[in-house]
């Protein structure tokens, strides 16, 4: 599997609190950014008053998939971001995840 086994937790499962998601921050650098992602959708969908099957209709993207990104159940591909973002015309990826790096060498 991509990105081996931390991909067989969830992105909310990375944080302190995952009923807290996505307000709650984790210091996983992945889950950090599937935070983000999933907080700046969210945000774009309320603000264009858009529900998830205008933005699945919209964007080619799966209903349930955009579900799951927001409820932090998956871990979202570039393709989907990259559509996500086109259609609703936010830039989703996050500029930096403000996490403290941890440098091995």
């Amino acid at each position: 599997m991509v990105g081996g086994r931390a991909r067989a937790r969830s992105p909310r499962q990375f944080t302190q609190d995952p009923e807290a998601w996505p307000e709650q921050t984790s210091t996983d650098p992945a889950a950090e950014a599937v935070r983000q992602i999933a907080r700046s959708l969210a945000t774009a969908l309320a603000g264009h008053g858009l529900s998830l099957r205008t933005a699945a209709a919209g964007s080619g993207v799966n209903r349930q998939a955009i579900a799951d990104l927001l409820a932090g159940r998956s871990w979202p591909d570039v393709a989907t971001v990259a559509r996500l973002a086109y259609f609703t015309g936010t830039t989703l990826w996050p500029g930096n995840t403000d996490i403290e790096r941890k440098r091995t060498h």
